[in-house]
Parts: C-alpha cells; structure tokens; sequence
C-alpha cells in the first residue's frame, strides 16, 4: 500500500512541479522562521537551569518607592541578618557589572572584560566546574584569583596556570583554581577576585551597600520569614534611628519623607527573564521582544500553513476522479484520508530538511541581528523540532484530506465537480486571512522603521558628535583629580582640541549614581548624581535656562553650589529655584542654575531628575572620576584623535589601552536593539510577503486555468481583452480589500501596545495605512493580470473543438 501511495505521490509531483515546489519552499521559510525563534527562546530560558541550587537563592531588591527598585543597594546588612534568620544559609555580595582592565603575567599584558568579585563563597552559589584547584580553595584568601579556561588558555598559553602570580588592578594575585564555563549563567565571569572583601570589610557598619546581595535559604518555603526580617531590621535599626536622630517620631520622619523603601526577593531562575534592574551582569533579556518574535513566527508559520491548505484544496479537483474511482472500487474514507496525509508528511519532510538547510546558512545573520551565538544543537531542540513536525503535519494535513475523502464519487465521475462550490469558500477565506497578516507585517514593519529613525534623529538635549569620552583608569597612590588636570593641560596643547573636561557618569552608559534630594517639607525625590568639572556642560553643550553654569571665579561652586536640570527644579514647586536651599546627601547646597532637560539613558526612559555638582564638592567624587571629554574641531579629526592616542599611550597610561567612544555614537546603543529588531521586522514582513505571493500566484494559476473553457467562449462572442481582465481579477481585488480592512484592526491595537514601552514616541501616522494598502493592491494587480493576460491569449480552437 505504501508503495502505491509513493508511486502517486511521485506522478502528481512530475504533473504539478509549480506547485509542489511553492508548497515546500512556503512551508519551509514558515518552519525554518519557528526554529529561528524557538533557538533564541531556548537559548534566553536556559541561563542558571543548570545550577543545582537555583530553587533555594534569591537576589534581593530594594524597592524605595515610586517605581523605582534598585538591584545593586541592599538595604540591610546580610552579617545582622543572618545572625536574626535561622532561614538563611548563607550569604554573598557581588559587583553587578563587569570590570575592564589588564592582567599581566611576566613579560605579557591581556586586556580582559568581564572582571568579576565577588565574597569568596561565590562558588558555592554559581558551582562551575573546575579542572584544576577547587570550588572550595579557589578563593580562599584576598590574594586569590580564579580563571576561566578561555581567559587562561590566552594569558598562560601552554603553561599550568596554577600557583602562577599576575598582576591585576596594581595588586600581584596566586592563581588557585580554573573553571569551565559550559553553560548559560547570570554570571560568566573571564576571571573572580575577592576585591570586594576590602570595600566590605570598610563598611561593615553601613546600610544601602552599593553591591548585589545574593542569599542562599534552607528551604524555599522561608521567604516569607526573610522578607519580614529584613523589611523589620530596616526599619528598626535604619527608620527609626534616623527619625531619633532628628529628635522626631518615627510617625513624623514617615510623613516627611514619604513612603520609605521595602525590600523584595527575586528568585534567581527567574532574574534572566526579569524586566527591570538585574542585579547580575549578564542582565536581563528583552522579555517583550523575544514574546513578540515567537508569536510573530507562528504567525508566520500559520500563513505557511494557510498556504499550503489553500492549494491543496484547489489542486485536490484535479484528483477528484481518482479519489471518486476510489471509492467505487472500495476504499474507505479513512483510507483516503490517511493516504493524503501520508504525501502531506512527505511534502513536510522535504520542507522541514529545507528549513534546516536555510536555518543554517543564514543563522550567522540572524545571531548578528539578535548579539547571540545560537547553534542547532541540543536534545530539547530535537524534541521540539519533531513537535513541529507533527504540529505542521496535522494541521496542514488532515483538512485537505478529510475535503478530499468528502468527494462524492457520482458527482465527481459525472464531471460535474469542477463546477461545484466546495471548497471555494474555504479557500477564499484563507486567502483573505492571507491578505491580513500581511497587512499586519507592512503596517508593523513600517511603523517600528518610523519609532527607530525618529529614536535616531531626536533632538537630545546634547551635542555628541565631536566630544570624545575617554576611560580614565584609576593608579594606585595618586589622586585621580589632580592626575585629571595635568592631563587636561597637556591635552589643550594638541592641535584640534577645542575643550576639556570631566564627568563622573558615561552617557548612554548604565554607569550612573542615585540619591535622595529634599526641600522643605517636600517628599524626597531621587535624583541622579552627575559629578563633573568646570565646562563640561559647555563641553556637551547642554543649555542653561535659568541662572547660570558654575564657574571656577567661585570658590563655593566645587563646595555647595549646584545645578538641576528641568525635571528636578519642578519637584522643588517653586516659580524660580535660584538660589533656593536643597539638602542632598545630608549636606545643605544651594542652586545656582537650572539646564535644560537632556535624555541620558536612551528613549524608552523619562527623563530623570538630575543633579549638577562639582566633582570637588563630595571627596568620594574625586576617587570615582574615571571619564574625560574631549571635544574636538570637525576638520582633520583621524589626526587629532591619532596625537590624542600617541599622548595617552606614552604620558598618562602605557598599560592599559586606548579606549574612547564619541559621545553621540555611546548613547546610539541605548536603541541598537530596536534597530536590531527593525530589520529583523522588515525581513520577516519580506518573508511574509513573499509566501503571500507563491499563494496567490499558485492559487490565480489554478482558478484561471480552470476557466480557460469559459475564456475561450467569451473570446469567440468578442469579448474584449480588458473586460475579460476585469472579471478576471476583481474577485482577488475584494478578498485584497478585505484582508487589509482585517488586518490593520490588530495591527494599530497591537503596535499602539509596543509603542507604550517608549517614553519618548511616535504618534500612529496613516502613513502606513496606506503603504500597505497600495503594496498589497499593487502585488495583487500585478501576480493577477499577469496570469490573466495569459490567459486571454490562449488558442480559442484547443478548448471549443469538443464542444
């Protein structure tokens, strides 16, 4: 029986070439779209599933109210709550970014990100495999340093990098442990120190530590109990302290300074998918993207699916008297429809070993598009890769075949068949529904082109282009200010250097500082800290709108005079903010000028309130300073930048390499994503386009050619060659206009959705209304006419001989 179904299975392949060629390249762009989405799904949801304590860590947050949760401030400290917790286990601090610096071992200097500390049980929470030394002993003292194989294959080459010395960050460390990293984590560091003991050990007394708080619980069930012992110690031994401390009640410092912050518990299997401040550096992944790629792939796949439905019901006419002779001679209606959905498993392999075959070529581009490295590997993705399979197999398989096995064998013996209704009702509908998911695609491609190129070229607030922000490395023993100005001296000297100054922030950068601004009996406001040096706002040429900018000629502008930027001078209430006393940091200053609002973070954020001090006026400033500007003429710029490299390499910093962004093309990453997923859009609408077209080519070929008869009649009455175009067409011109009136219903609901994410957005134009509208009505005239035009010139003797 097999056998004979192959045999068919293959002569109506030879007899329908076109159209078994456009169902198995339409099924498999909608398959290989499926599986480039469930690798990136797969690959986002695999991050810490390999950690045998993943159930029972949690990392903690501190959420200080009014939207704002803080990832990287624990509010209390773990040594008190452990002492008060039976619950918790054990406890670990940790630097949430990544550091960038060299490590030199004899003679050799590597430069190596992603520099991780960490207390020196970090590895009884992130257990890697290690192939030499041991989770245990890794870290055991301050002098300890731990390798990834990667990092020290590069620095020791062949060498046995255990008890070997390196240099690191002016300090010598003993290597003590190598360890593998095989799988996705929040934490993938190239090597791990204990430098945050120090830091830690320094403020053992302090509350809100700047560092990640990871705890590991007994048993999951004791979150609650954790949470009420943190949010209680916070409040007695911080709150309550505080509120003594001013000589009021604990009633009384709640109603001045507003809600107070709580503490919160993320469950560490669920911190990658987490849409929010991540405390690990690895960060979070775009959640509402990766949802958004997934269902627009089983759309896609849908469409596929549609497509191969709509010609196969049009292409099972043509088998209407076999199925019918079928039937005579006894076979049943199960028969029939198993062997229809046989060829249909047939037709699924071939597109399924397509889609991999394109899947594979073009991942390269799509791991470019998306910053990953996905590969077609891995036994969960083999299971799902056969669900498909099977999924595709039963929806795309059995309705053909149970309309064919419906066929009856009188009718379709008589010949009459090829003039009945059935079926045209379902495949009309498919191809309508066809029409508005394309609609969807262009309107959505179009619209997110629009938020990108408008994200691109919004005024922010600043000038960019030619400001140079320079990393500025720290050296051990010297003051980093003063070091700063000589440097600033010697830079002024260089031909095109217009200006020279220093900032403790990185715009477009997540290096930023927050904290709590009060004013009279107003609630507290958190504010961004922005340290910097006399004319750095000139520098980025931000505008002062009110007051003036601070000025060296003024003693107290590097002690307590500051500047706010619009959205903080507001949260004062006051008509004019000059000269009016703030308290930030529990310090009196005074303000001294207002500057315009500015974006920092990029365009999906609000602008936040800022502050504008100078790097003297808080002695901790001066020690975080790590950024220089420079701004530069527009003429001979690869000169001026290549004097600035020579200087920077012999006078300021021969370990550490030259490293500087223009300021412009830092704060352009903030929306590097969303131009990622703007192309990506425009490729899946061409594909989507693309599948449309093989349908309504194979779907127009085949109804034309069912009517060639009724052609050559009308043509023998003298029908005009335009009017039989027109009839021709204008069915495929109504389903046209119905799929776009379907279509363009989900998709402002759906694209009004996304845009919600942006603070700073596009209003829906018509614009794309109508771009879908005339491409659609365009492919649709042009695949139609051509088709019908060939139609009409057939040989009207070939068809009316017979008759």
């Amino acid at each position: 029986m097999l056998k004979n179904w192959t045999n068919i299975f293959i002569y109506h392949i030879k007899n329908n070439k076109l159209f078994t060629a456009l169902n198995v390249l339409g099924l498999s762009i909608g398959i290989a779209g499926l599986i480039f989405a469930t690798l990136y799904w797969n690959d986002e949801h695999s991050y810490d599933q390999w950690n045998p304590n993943k159930d029972k860590i949690y990392s903690v947050l501190n959420d200080i109210g009014g939207g704002n949760v803080w990832a990287v401030n624990s509010p209390v400290p773990a040594p008190i709550l452990k002492k008060t917790t039976p619950a918790l286990k054990e406890y670990c601090y940790f630097t949430s970014n990544y550091e960038k610096e060299t490590v030199q071992y004899n003679d050799k200097i590597e430069l190596v990100d992603k520099i991780f500390s960490a207390q020196s049980n970090f590895f009884s929470f992130f257990p890697f495999e290690f192939i030499q030394g041991s989770a245990k002993s890794a870290l055991h003292d301050r002098n300890s340093i731990a390798f990834s194989e990667e990092t020290a294959s590069r620095l020791f080459k062949n060498e046995n990098p255990m008890g070997k010395q390196v240099k690191y960050a002016d300090n010598f460390y003993v290597v003590r442990g190598v360890y593998r990293l095989s799988q996705k984590s929040s934490v993938m560091p190239a090597f791990v120190t204990t430098i945050i003991e120090e830091t830690l050990e320094k403020r053992k007394d302090s509350w809100g530590l700047s560092f990640g708080l990871m705890l590991k619980l007994n048993k999951q069930s004791d979150t609650t109990d954790i949470l009420k012992n943190l949010n209680n110690i916070y409040i007695e031994n911080n709150y309550k302290r505080q509120a003594k401390a001013e000589g009021i009640t604990y009633e009384a410092f709640l109603k001045q300074y507003g809600e107070q912050a709580k503490a919160k518990l993320l469950a560490f299997p669920k911190s990658r998918l987490h849409q929010g401040n991540c405390p690990f550096p690895e960060g979070n992944a775009n959640l509402q993207f990766l949802k958004i790629l997934m269902g627009l792939s089983i759309l896609i796949l849908l469409l596929s699916i549609v497509n191969y439905i709509n010609l196969a019901t049009a292409n099972a006419v043509k088998r209407a008297k076999e199925v019918g002779v079928r039937k005579i001679v006894g076979a049943t209606k199960s028969q029939i429809i198993t062997q229809f959905v046989f060829e249909t498993t047939l037709i699924t392999l071939f597109s399924l070993l397509l889609a991999l075959v394109i899947v594979e070529l073009t991942l390269p581009f799509y791991n470019s598009i998306l910053n990953k490295n996905l590969i077609l590997e891995s036994s969960q993705f083999y299971v799902q890769l056969v669900f498909i399979f099977i999924i595709v197999i039963l929806v795309s398989g059995v309705l053909p075949a149970i309309y064919v096995s419906n066929f009856e064998p009188l009718k379709v013996l008589k010949g009459n068949f090829s003039r009945s209704k059935n079926g045209i009702w379902l495949r009309n509908g498919m191809l309508v529904l066809q029409f508005a998911i394309a609609t969807f695609f262009i309107i959505g491609s179009f619209i997110v082109y629009q938020q990108v190129n408008y994200m691109a070229n919004k005024d922010l607030g600043f000038k960019g282009a030619q400001v140079m922000d320079i990393s500025f490395k720290p050296k051990k023993g010297k003051k980093q200010f003063e070091r700063y100005k000589t440097v600033q001296q010697e830079l002024l000297k260089i031909k095109g250097v217009q200006a020279v100054s220093a900032g403790v922030f990185s715009i477009g950068n997540d290096v930023n500082s927050w904290s709590g601004l009060h004013y009279k009996d107003n609630k507290e406001v958190i504010t961004q800290q922005m340290a910097i040096d006399f004319g750095m706002i000139d520098v980025l040429g931000i505008r002062i709108i009110k007051g003036r900018d601070l000025n060296n000629k003024f003693a107290s502008d590097t002690i307590s005079n500051v500047l706010l930027n619009e959205a903080a001078a507001k949260t004062l209430q006051e008509k004019d903010p000059i000269n009016k006393e703030i308290i930030w940091e529990s310090k009196k200053l005074k303000v001294v000028g207002v500057v315009k609002n500015f974006n920092y973070f990029g365009l999906q954020n609000n602008i936040s309130p800022m502050i504008f001090m100078h790097i003297k006026s808080f002695e901790w400033m001066e020690k975080d300073m790590s950024n220089i500007f420079v701004k530069i003429a527009p003429e001979n710029m690869p000169e001026t930048i290549a004097e600035i490299d020579k200087f920077w390499r012999t006078k300021v910093d021969a370990e550490y390499p030259f490293e500087f962004n223009f300021v412009d093309r830092s704060f352009a990453k903030t929306y590097k994503n969303y131009q990622n997923q703007s192309r990506l859009f425009s490729l899946l609408n061409a594909i989507v386009i693309l599948i449309a077209v093989f349908g309504l080519f194979a779907l127009a070929s085949f109804s034309m050619e069912r009517r060639l008869r009724e052609i050559a009649i009308r043509k023998t009455l003298g029908a005009d060659t335009n009017v039989l175009l027109k009839n021709l067409s204008k069915q495929y011109v109504v389903f046209c206009l119905i799929g776009f009136l379907i279509g363009i219903i989900p998709a402002y609901f759906l694209l009004q959705k996304w845009l919600e994410d942006f603070a700073f957005r596009i209003d829906i134009p018509l614009l794309p209304f109508g771009v879908a509208l005339i491409s659609l009505m365009f492919l649709t005239l042009s695949i139609v006419l051509a088709k019908a035009y060939q139609v009409t010139k057939i040989d009207v003797l070939q068809y009316l001989k017979y008759e």
